[in-house]
């Protein structure tokens, strides 16, 4: 399998330095993974409720009742929904104005029109957050308060507030907004962030994805650059906690789909992350240590995650869905060796800088009686820890492709950037 690397480049003190480079294991974090007995496919295909997805068309009309949005087009007839009110945001995306729509919009919470809330949940399928979530270092989390869902806020630097647009073509758009945030230790940030939403040549996609898009395949290619810089007066540093890009995709799930994590094998420490909200059950995630993937469980109805530590950690992740014939496959900028992860555990860690590269997140109750975010799924991926300068800047690229036809047609792509067949994954998912 060939995995394509993206490479972005920082500034510090001045000195342009490459993120690229070749992956080195590491040590990882210490929970333990979950580990399934992989069943014999079955004969033949279990049927599946299809997706739960609307029209774009309808999407876009829904929220343009709510405020502006800004529909990028591209020569192939893709479309992308991205909204400055709503922090700068891919809200969706689909293969043609009247084609399906991707993203997750959270219709319930835009309707009730709050702002503040713990989690301003507009949706959405590439929102800009800033990492760590919890811990001594965590961004939301008051000072003193555990770690509890209850003392749990999302902050209002970036979940509140219109972003700039500062220029606008008809495939591309560049946003910008100053914040400040405070973490759990007192420290204080302050920066500034420059994100451009941009289509991908369909040429492109097809290098970058090592496989040519057949006739016949529909295609949504896009991807956000991400650029941070330190405003404040101090350099970042571990010692008062760093801060990192976090990008967060959510999307419709549906019964059948299924979040493919490749990871390395070769790799030291465990590969897979479940603890974050109670061990994941073992009908919900497999972890092959032989064909070197984890299958993650996403329709909505569970709340649990995983992430993967640097060491094991691809450039890539994606998920699946027979039903709705659709393939989804993240690349972004990294893993980067050897550097500071930021931890998001809910806890007070002893390791707050090996945390998660990627994660993936099914929403479902909060907690017994109590409702769900939303109903979504996400895939999420994070830079480095970001030890800079004054003045000095980091970018993180997060590469989204959606592809849509047979199971046959987009089976090369799963190979190519997944190392697996899809007639493995809806196999092993269908027959435990």
């Amino acid at each position: 399998m060939t995995t394509r690397r993206i490479l972005v480049f920082v500034l510090v003190g001045g000195t342009l330095a490459s993120c690229g480079g070749s992956r080195a294991p590491v040590d990882a974090p210490t929970p333990t993974p979950s580990v399934a007995t992989l069943p014999p496919p079955p004969a033949e295909p279990v049927a599946q409720e299809p997706a739960m997805q609307s029209p774009f068309e309808q999407d876009v009309a829904y929220l343009r009742q709510h405020g502006d949005v800004q529909v990028l087009t591209s020569p192939y007839g893709a479309r992308l929904a991205v909204s400055a009110k709503y922090q700068g945001r891919v809200m969706t995306s689909a293969v043609a104005a009247e084609g399906a729509s991707f993203g997750f919009i959270d219709r319930k919470f835009i309707d009730a029109g709050k702002t503040g809330t713990q989690f301003d949940n507009y949706g959405g399928e590439d929102r800009f957050w800033l990492g760590p979530e919890g811990g001594q270092f965590g961004l939301y989390f008051p000072p003193g308060k555990p770690f509890e869902f209850q003392h749990w806020q999302t902050p209002s630097a970036f979940q509140q507030g219109a972003w700039d647009i500062v220029e606008q073509t008809e495939g591309s758009i560049r946003f910008r907004r100053a914040m400040e945030v405070t973490n759990y230790a007192g420290t204080q940030f302050k920066l500034d962030v420059e994100r451009t939403v941009a289509f991908v040549d369909p040429k492109d996609a097809a290098d970058q994805l090592d496989a040519p898009i057949p006739e016949g395949v529909q295609l949504v290619a896009y991807q956000t650059a991400n650029q941070v810089t330190n405003t404040g007066p101090r350099a970042w540093t571990k010692q008062g906690g760093l801060i990192s890009i976090w990008i967060l995709a959510m999307y419709t799930p549906s019964p059948d789909m299924v979040v493919i994590a490749p990871f390395e094998k070769s790799g030291s420490g465990p590969v897979i992350n479940d603890a974050y909200f109670g061990k994941v059950p073992a009908d919900r995630l497999i972890v092959d240590e032989d064909t070197g993937v984890a299958l993650f469980r996403c329709d909505g109805h569970h709340r649990s995650k995983i992430g993967l530590p640097l060491g094991r950690t691809k450039s890539v992740i994606g998920s699946y869905s027979a039903s709705a014939r659709m393939l989804t496959i993240v690349q972004f900028s990294g893993p980067v060796p050897s550097a500071p992860y930021v931890n998001s555990m809910w806890e007070h860690q002893k390791e707050p800088y090996r945390g998660d590269v990627v994660n993936s997140y099914n929403d479902g109750p909060t907690e017994p009686g109590k409702p769900a975010l939303g109903g979504f799924y996400e895939i999420e991926t994070s830079s480095p820890g970001l030890q800079l300068a004054p003045g000095a800047k980091f970018q993180h690229v997060h590469r989204t492709f959606h592809l849509v036809g047979d199971e046959a047609q987009l089976e090369p792509f799963a190979k190519a950037q997944l190392g697996v067949s899809l007639a493995y994954v809806r196999g092993r998912m269908q027959g435990k």
